[in-house]
């Protein structure tokens, strides 16, 4: 259990910023960058979480959340050590495998594609589509990070897993009030 007794440290006052490891880094650094995107990602699938109120998908996300959380944590752990223990947060393939799941769960209860979709249609779905766009970015700003120092591969596959299951998901939520709204290529010319 995480016991915050003072939120200011006067720590990073100086631009680092402390890992799991008791290291520092400084707080524009490439770790540093893939935390914070993927806690802008955790921010938006919790606006996502509001908008779709108590059900099922609702419950769901807050679960990724939670994984979230754990992601943050397993990023912020330096090393090529990716074995989880009491101690270390690491993800697992475990948790991508739930993923996967998920996405086959809701996807195979949707028509197949036949165009592009554009962002929108529902605020459920819109909101939705913010959390897919960010969580992207952190993929993004994970595999530059992997570029310069070890990351966990499951992390990875978690990271790319989640934006697919953000996708259908909007596409479920569309499903279920307005439908997708479809891209027109060249329809504005």
């Amino acid at each position: 259990m995480v016991k915050l007794n003072k939120i200011y440290t006067r720590t990073g006052d100086a631009g680092t910023t402390g890992l799991v490891d008791g290291s520092r880094c400084a707080k524009h650094d490439a770790r540093m960058e893939a935390i914070g995107t993927v806690d802008e990602a955790n921010s938006a699938v919790g606006l996502a979480v509001v908008a779709l109120g108590s059900g099922g998908h609702a419950r769901v996300l807050t679960r990724i959340q939670n994984d979230l959380f754990d992601l943050g944590a397993d990023i912020a752990t330096p090393g090529d050590d990716f074995t989880p223990s009491e101690m270390v947060l690491r993800i697992v393939p475990e948790q991508v495998a739930w993923l996967e799941a998920r996405i086959d769960d809701v996807n195979e209860a949707l028509p197949a594609l036949t165009s592009f979709i554009l962002p929108g249609g529902s605020e459920a779905a819109a909101r939705i589509h913010v959390a897919r766009a960010i969580t992207r970015r952190a993929e993004r700003c994970m595999t530059a990070l992997a570029a310069q120092a070890p990351v966990n591969p499951a992390a990875l596959a978690y990271i790319n897993r989640l934006s697919d299951y953000l996708f259908v998901l909007t596409r479920a939520v569309n499903a279920a009030a307005t439908g997708d709204v479809l891209w027109v290529p060249g329809g504005n010319r």
